[in-house]
């Protein structure tokens, strides 16, 4: 699969070369900075570890009949050439060329759609798709092939190895399932054509957005943007990034002056610490990220319950409420109080620090971060045991 942010090693397609013309001098991007000249020898060797060590994902393909639509007769996609050239000197005609090669794909349409209602949350079931035998042996293989890439994560971002591991073992077991979408096509379809819920107007304009990075990204790389490949919502890589996450917060973490998160395993790590500290990752907590509890008949606690992404409330606050830790609790933290259903069973109740919201920051779920910290912790434990 070509990353997102490395040059494909081929003449570029009439499209791309018209694209990138009237930007060629501003391409390069801003977060791809090459190493420093001091830095060089550090540098070489880094990205001869990372070369050693690329994950063995399968390879990307497009296995999808889209429909062809004429997206070039809708306004929307006509106002949106029209910005693009105006906004940020893009050829108008080699983008009417590139948006006429466009497929709308309804898969895209319907997994986008909320779940129907009505069946229970269950926290369970949710671990077992993620805290497996299969990912745990991946995660394992991974952590020995990147250790020296997720130490160095460790020690420059204050984000624990198994954290990072436990994102990139969530999001595509360690890169064997990155997508396999074209990404043009499933932003375009999401950015005109999103399904009718409550919040499509604001979808739509996030999905906007991103076709918009995606088109920069590709500019500033030079590739072709219909080469990349990723999920139904059009992420990236080993650690799913969208195009507009690869923009700001992707980092060349292997020094070879080129973001790359399809292919290769350091860049994806340090990108991944690099995001979760971007957004609220406190590198001088240690401790767990969230404290089993337990609550109270009373049921104060419960307008403790789903009070956003974040940490708010002191242990005082929220033992006086009744929901309690038989641990002890840092006394200088904030922490929130989440629920995690588990059908017709006991809902768990945890006390999360700012820096398990830091990961609800990469998937707004209580789930999907506590399966990040829990995949974490038994590949960690199952590397210890195997020494």
């Amino acid at each position: 699969m070509t990353s997102p942010l490395h040059p494909i090693h081929r003449p570029c397609s009439l499209i791309l070369l018209a694209l990138a013309c009237a930007g060629a001098a501003l391409a390069a991007t801003a977060t791809a900075a090459p190493a420093k000249a001091t830095n060089k020898a550090r540098a070489a060797a880094h990205a001869k570890a990372a070369k050693a060590a690329k994950p063995k994902a399968a390879p990307a393909k497009v296995d999808y009949a889209g429909e062809q639509v004429n997206f070039r007769a809708w306004q929307a996609v006509a106002d949106f050439e029209t910005e693009m050239a105006a906004k940020h000197g893009f050829d108008a005609d080699a983008l009417k060329v590139l948006m006429a090669q466009v497929n709308y794909i309804d898969a895209a349409v319907q997994l986008v759609k909320p779940a129907p209602p009505g069946k229970p949350k269950n926290w369970q079931a949710y671990r077992e798709r993620f805290v497996e035998p299969v990912r745990i042996e991946a995660g394992v293989a991974f952590w020995n092939q990147n250790a020296a890439a997720l130490a160095r994560a460790e020690q420059q971002y204050g984000v624990p190895a198994e954290v990072i591991v436990g994102i990139i073992g969530v999001e595509t077991v360690y890169g064997r399932n990155t997508g396999r979408f074209r990404v043009m096509d499933v932003l375009t379809t999401l950015a005109f054509a999103y399904p009718e819920t409550p919040n499509r107007a604001a979808r739509m304009a996030f999905f906007r957005g991103e076709l918009e990075n995606t088109l920069l990204l590709a500019r500033a790389s030079a590739i072709d943007p219909l080469s990349l490949i990723g999920s139904f919502a059009g992420a990236v890589g080993l650690p799913q990034f969208m195009p507009g996450s690869i923009r700001a917060y992707g980092v060349d973490f292997d020094g070879d002056g080129q973001i790359d998160l399809r292919n290769s395993a350091t860049d994806a790590i340090g990108s991944v610490a690099n995001f979760l500290v971007q957004h609220g990752w406190q590198a001088g907590h240690s401790g767990p990220l969230a404290y089993p509890a337990t609550v109270s008949p009373g049921r104060a606690w419960e307008s403790f319950i789903g009070q956003g992404l974040a940490a708010k409330f002191s242990g005082a606050e929220l033992a006086a409420a009744g929901a309690l830790s038989d641990a002890a609790l840092p006394a200088d933290r904030l922490f929130g109080l989440i629920d995690l259903q588990n059908g017709a069973e006991a809902t768990e109740y945890y006390l999360a620090t700012d820096n398990f919201f830091a990961i609800t920051q990469y998937n707004r779920s209580y789930f999907y971060a506590m399966s990040v910290v829990e995949l974490g912790r038994a590949v960690r434990i199952a590397r210890s045991v195997q020494g």
